[in-house]
């Protein structure tokens, strides 16, 4: 007779979850998923965060590359001529497919699922209470925390949904708006904020903090500024006191706040707009899980403490994903999710999270990088030299009309070895993998220059970059016989 229910129960069915769940199915291990929503699979990953946010993008991208294409389609602005609801129905379709993979997938896998809200009870059991009432208590070896996150409330109004949204509600929006103020400092509100600019959104970012994505490289920012410009996306920093009101007589939302260290103090700023979109802190998924009854440690900001296997402080509940904190991408969720299974079933397991991992920004353009900027090099006291390539110079930014963009490599003057990539242009999340890979099996610049990449292509961005920088190299008394050996 076995001593529990499960090998693994795991609470929430987005990308940490569902890796967990298939790798231990993998290890012929009985899994119970329990998923908190009535109707779908997924979490916010499929059905209100990456997938429906990237597919409304991805309209957004194709209708913005086409008037480039043909300027005098360009001379009426998107919201004129499209209907919200055929922009949305691309994402609806994706989202059932998606939504049916995942219950296949797991159905194949002989995975178990249960629907309802899952609590800890003790180290090895878990009580789930159903949508209608009901409780129901399982058993497992170990239990995964996946739970995810949430927008945290903002102060000083609501979101009703209609004419304050979210990043749920403003994916079921009837109409593209003309104006959109996005309250927001993450990389959320610059995707967003980009995706309806292209639509022909007239956008105002309100940021909370200083300076605006602060950890991107320098000449990274500065083509950025440079696609806000164009788009005639503004950006507000360090606002405070926030509120929202309608003003009847003009037919508008106004937005009013105030700047830190103001020199007009107590002046407030007037935004006229549409809808404002609330892009709120993201706070984790803890609430009512029981952790306090076991002894399960948190950090200052109420994520769940784990080591680099993504166990927590008890040794049979392990949590992965948002729930876990930092980096909070779904891409590093799905590794983290397997990184824990392997932990809980497979002997000697060796596996950890990369010390090295990409980020992309899926704005318009694309921004994406791996390892140091420029900055952080220097800091650190590498002998830094930089290689450049602006997509303006490569074939393939002429063939596809795509002028804006630049990758970026960072290395060490006296080695050659990569020590960041950093990207901002059409493919930029797909390219930085090449770059990944030489970084992650040893190699170092010169790999770009010694190997044939296919032309044209984006990659071709590596072969130029690399140029520049041996060019840098070579301008700084290094001869070339020994730059190429």
């Amino acid at each position: 007779m076995k001593k529990y229910d499960y090998d693994v129960i795991i609470l929430g069915s987005g990308p940490a979850g569902f890796s967990c769940a298939m790798q231990s199915s993998k290890f012929d291990k009985k899994v119970l998923v329990i998923e908190a929503n009535q109707e779908h699979l997924g979490g916010a990953w499929i059905n209100s965060g990456t997938v429906p946010s990237k597919a409304l993008r991805e309209t957004s991208r194709i209708i913005q590359r086409y008037q480039n294409q043909f300027p005098e389609e360009a001379k009426e602005k998107p919201y004129t001529k499209y209907l919200m609801g055929d922009l949305l129905s691309y994402k609806d379709q994706i989202l059932e497919s998606k939504n049916k993979k995942v219950e296949n997938d797991l159905i194949k896998n002989e995975v178990d699922t249960y629907r309802g809200y899952g609590s800890l009870v003790d180290k090895h059991t878990v009580e789930v209470k159903d949508h209608e009432g009901g409780k129901k208590k399982f058993t497992a070896e170990y239990i995964m925390l996946a739970t995810g996150s949430y927008n945290k409330a903002p102060g000083g109004f609501e979101v009703d949904h209609n004419i304050v949204l979210d990043d749920n509600s403003v994916l079921s929006l009837t109409h593209i708006p003309r104006r959109m103020v996005v309250i927001g400092s993450g990389i959320n509100a610059l995707e967003y904020a980009t995706t309806f600019a292209s639509l022909g959104t007239r956008i105002t970012i309100l940021s909370y903090t200083s300076e605006f994505l602060p950890f991107l490289d320098q000449d990274i920012r500065s083509e950025l500024d440079k696609v806000l410009a164009d788009n005639s996306i503004e950006i507000i920093e360090q606002v405070r006191d926030l509120s929202i009101g309608i003003n009847d007589l003009r037919g508008s939302v106004e937005v009013m706040h105030s700047l830190k260290d103001d020199k007009e103090k107590d002046r407030k700023y007037v935004l006229e707009t549409e809808h404002v979109l609330y892009l709120g802190k993201k706070l984790p998924n803890t609430k009512s899980l029981g952790l306090e009854k076991v002894g399960i440690e948190l950090d200052k900001d109420g994520f769940v403490k784990t080591d680099g296997t993504f166990r927590t402080s008890v040794e049979s509940i392990f949590a992965s994903g948002d729930v876990a904190g930092f980096p909070r991408l779904a891409s590093a969720s799905f590794s983290q999710g397997r990184i824990a299974s392997c932990e809980m079933f497979r002997e000697d397991n060796s596996l950890e999270m990369p010390e090295q991992i990409p980020f992309a920004i899926y704005s318009i353009p694309e921004i994406s990088n791996i390892g140091l900027t420029q900055k952080e090099a220097i800091n650190k006291g590498f002998n830094v030299a930089v290689g450049r390539a602006y997509y303006k110079n490569i074939t393939q930014g002429d063939v596809s009309n795509q002028q804006t963009g630049l990758l970026k490599i960072v290395f060490d003057q006296d080695t050659f070895k990569i020590l960041g990539i950093h990207i901002i242009g059409e493919r930029a999340s797909d390219l930085i993998h090449l770059g990944q890979s030489v970084m992650n099996l040893g190699g170092d610049i010169r790999y770009f220059i010694d190997h044939v990449l296919n032309y044209p292509t984006y990659s071709e961005a590596y072969r130029i970059a690399a140029f520049n920088g041996i060019n840098y190299v070579h301008k700084a008394g290094v001869k070339y016989k020994k730059i190429l050996n």
